[in-house]
């Protein structure tokens, strides 16, 4: 066995995080790792990568024990962490991010200088290898797209030599394309010999590409499956400890009337002519590829992103909000895409995360009124089931998914109209999921306009009541019931859509 890991335990304080935990991979291996929220799984990894120092236990390479205190020890055994988030120099050339820590130079010390047309032709050699020769080794990092920045993270794993090869969440800002492209390249170096650990919420992909998968649960190994002899359900057991029969709720009990029509939504950019009519106790699907606009008409609706042309009616009234505050002053509400970027203060305590959009509705006398602040808090920690210590806990300390359940129930305010929902479950495990989706269909019944963007074809397949579907800026497809995600792939897809 390449890598085996035996006994690992860990705590912080009084909190057991992973009790007497195994991890093996072999050389040629591609191991799903996974487990809901909190189930250890990170901590697991930033032993191995030497991140976290274990409390007990011992890790193996080649047989041999070895002591990995440090990044640098994981990193001299040829261990190698892609994380979640980018860690990446944008003002860098590309061929600097690959070699990062490692540039060729003439001489050490602060006299060294790199040898930079060695480093590019390094650089873009690698890339050729992993089928990444169109984008340049000498072009700023900041010019590529991020789906683009993540396979250069990659490539810099590749550089140095990497045995073990931890990929956390690596698809959730691909394409379809590029997470294909990108699983082309984890077959590659399968083939080579490299060991990949592959982190992902994602089942499907799990069964797309590993050989084996490795469930945690509350800290402790919950179970070992050889990917072709199993099948979703008993993953999702193991995961959860019960079996998962509904991920996605119920449809609509009665759907009203069209209260947030969009017409030829258009910026002079990426959004060329989209419409979206979303009714009254529905939910509807926007679904698309990245680069069709999906990542753009969030923001457009809401007012945080400029349009040139086009028309938007809130039940019946002209809404053309210039500002993300008309839209709040509109009852209109967004759950941002990218949740750590725009959706939280990680520094901030829940109880002003929960309250940000509308913070005048608590200051009393020039002062902001915190019992008042700790009231709204409290009633949605308990309605969503978020998983904390307290209204005072810095968001920073919860998991995705209920940092997420937050930036939902923060505009949970009584005026609320529409919630628009950009990409809501990425990076949240299955449990949260259906949390979330569960509540959304709870506030849809109660009168509240849903609408969900996603990249994700089976998330609109399963969620939504009605869909439109994108493709290059313009809406090309309306469903206006239950849709499959084959069909919504194929009008997202297809040359033909009209």
């Amino acid at each position: 066995m390449l890598l085996d890991m035996t006994g690992i335990r860990k705590a912080f304080g009084n909190n057991l995080v992973l009790d007497d935990v195994g991890f093996a991979i072999d050389a040629g291996e591609i191991v799903a790792l996974l487990g809901a929220n909190g189930a250890g799984k990170s901590t697991l990894m930033k032993i191995m990568t030497g991140i976290y120092s274990r409390d007990a236990g011992t890790v193996c390479i080649d047989g041999e024990t070895v002591r990995i205190e440090a990044p640098r020890d994981a990193m001299a055994h040829g261990i190698r962490l892609i994380p979640q988030e980018l860690s990446v120099l944008p003002d860098l050339s590309v061929a600097e991010n690959v070699f990062l820590g490692a540039m060729p130079a003439n001489g050490d010390g602060p006299l060294a200088t790199v040898r930079f047309a060695e480093m590019v032709r390094r650089a873009q050699d690698l890339l050729e290898e992993l089928g990444l020769g169109d984008i340049d080794a000498r072009a700023r990092l900041s010019r590529l797209t991020l789906s683009e920045q993540r396979l250069v993270e990659i490539a810099r794993a590749l550089a140095g030599k990497a045995r073990v090869l931890v990929m956390d969440e690596p698809t959730a800002s691909l394409s379809e394309p590029e997470r294909d492209k990108l699983f082309a390249i984890m077959a590659g170096l399968r083939q080579a010999g490299t060991a990949i650990v592959f982190i992902s919420h994602y089942l499907d992909e799990v069964f797309e590409v590993s050989d084996r998968i490795s469930v945690l649960r509350d800290g402790i190994n919950a179970g070992v499956f050889v990917t072709a002899e199993t099948d979703h359900d008993s993953v999702l057991a193991a995961m959860l400890g019960r079996q998962m029969e509904h991920l996605y709720p119920p449809p609509a009990i009665a759907p009203g009337a069209p209260f947030f029509v969009a017409r030829d939504i258009a910026d002079g950019d990426t959004l060329a002519g989209i419409s979206i009519t979303a009714r009254q106790r529905e939910i509807h699907g926007v679904f698309g590829l990245i680069g069709s606009g999906v990542q753009t008409i969030g923001k457009a609706l809401f007012g945080a992103h400029a349009l040139t042309g086009g028309t938007i009616t809130l039940n019946g009234t002209p809404f053309r909000p210039r500002f993300a505050a008309d839209a709040i002053a509109s009852g209109v509400g967004l759950v941002p895409g990218e949740r750590k970027a725009e959706g939280i203060v990680a520094e901030m305590p829940l109880r002003e995360n929960f309250t940000l959009p509308f913070l005048s509705r608590y200051v009393r006398g020039g002062t902001i009124s915190v019992p008042r602040q700790r009231q709204f808090a409290a009633r949605w920690i308990d309605a969503l089931g978020v998983r904390t210590t307290g209204p005072e806990q810095p968001i920073r300390g919860l998991s995705g998914g209920n940092q997420q359940k937050v930036c939902i129930g923060r505009w949970l305010v009584d005026d609320l109209n529409v919630l628009i929902l950009d990409e809501p479950t990425r990076g949240v495990d299955l449990g949260a999921r259906r949390d979330i989706y569960a509540h959304l269909r709870t506030l849809s019944d109660q009168g509240l306009t849903v609408i969900v963007i996603s990249s994700d074809a089976e998330e609109i397949a399963g969620l939504a009541d009605t869909a439109t579907v994108l493709q290059k800026g313009r809406s090309v497809a309306r469903f206006d019931g239950p849709v499959g995600a084959e069909a919504l792939m194929h009008a997202a897809g297809s040359s033909k859509a009209a």
